[in-house]
């Protein structure tokens, strides 16, 4: 079986008198697509937020690839192997769509455009936009792009770094059919290559057929946690989120 390759320990964020994340515990093991779903305001995106180090959790434990991270630092975690991406894709508008990979290389805008990125990262970049057929747009400024574009060139951007391990926050919400079967195809060729994902996506028909194990949170704790099978008729999961 493989290792855990992240594990969060009692992990809690309070918003003034309301608890979000409720003492959160699980693990996520090397070479899976790891779901973790729960109904709106289950303290999901706040669980990735403190992972990730865009929010101080109050208290409890993260490790990653068996080293604590007692303060979770985003550039620190990407250049380690972690990154992630976001429900409103963050990208650069005002540069084209291949600087915002370079950018994601670690460049810093006076490197970028001062003309002194490496050909190395530059082949890289064009490397992976053909992989996501963004090749012909990197040129283009990245505002020019569709909603559903930004979100793969958001997911491109992360790769840049051979992360281990990628969240990716509703990486499907709200594009159309097509973008969606694209997104998964992109996830299960990285995975294939040997990247391990943790998901939180509301498609539950996408959560079934790609993600084994499947973490269930409901009111910032999880509630079940197995196969897509296991947890799709727990009695808990249904009443908190199936059914609702």
């Amino acid at each position: 079986m493989s290792g855990v390759l992240l594990e969060v320990d009692h992990l809690t964020k309070r918003f003034g008198g309301v608890t979000a994340v409720d003492e959160c515990s699980f693990e996520v093991r090397e070479g899976t697509i790891t779901a973790l779903i729960g109904p709106n305001g289950s303290g999901k995106t706040t669980v990735f937020n403190m992972i990730t180090g865009y929010l101080k959790a109050d208290s409890g434990t993260i490790r990653f690839d068996n080293q604590s991270i007692p303060r979770p630092k985003p550039a620190d975690l990407y250049r380690r192997g972690l990154s992630r991406t976001f429900q409103q894709a963050r990208i650069f508008p005002e540069l084209t769509v291949e600087e915002n990979l370079v950018v994601a290389a670690g460049y810093t805008w006076r490197q970028l455009f001062g003309a002194r990125v490496t050909t190395g990262d530059a082949e890289r970049a064009q490397r992976i936009l053909r992989e996501f057929k963004l090749e012909r747009l990197s040129t283009l400024p990245a505002a020019d792009l569709s909603y559903g574009q930004r979100k793969l060139l958001e997911f491109a951007a992360v790769l840049m770094s051979d992360p281990r391990l990628v969240l990716l926050d509703e990486p499907t919400a709200g594009v159309n059919p097509v973008m969606i079967d694209t997104m998964e195809r992109h996830i299960r060729e990285r995975h294939a290559a040997g990247v391990t994902f943790l998901i939180v996506e509301h498609d539950m028909q996408l959560v079934m057929r790609l993600c084994d194990p499947v973490i269930v949170l409901d009111q910032g704790a999880p509630i079940a946690f197995g196969s897509p099978e296991t947890v799709q008729t727990d009695p808990r999961v249904l009443e908190a989120y199936l059914g609702s």
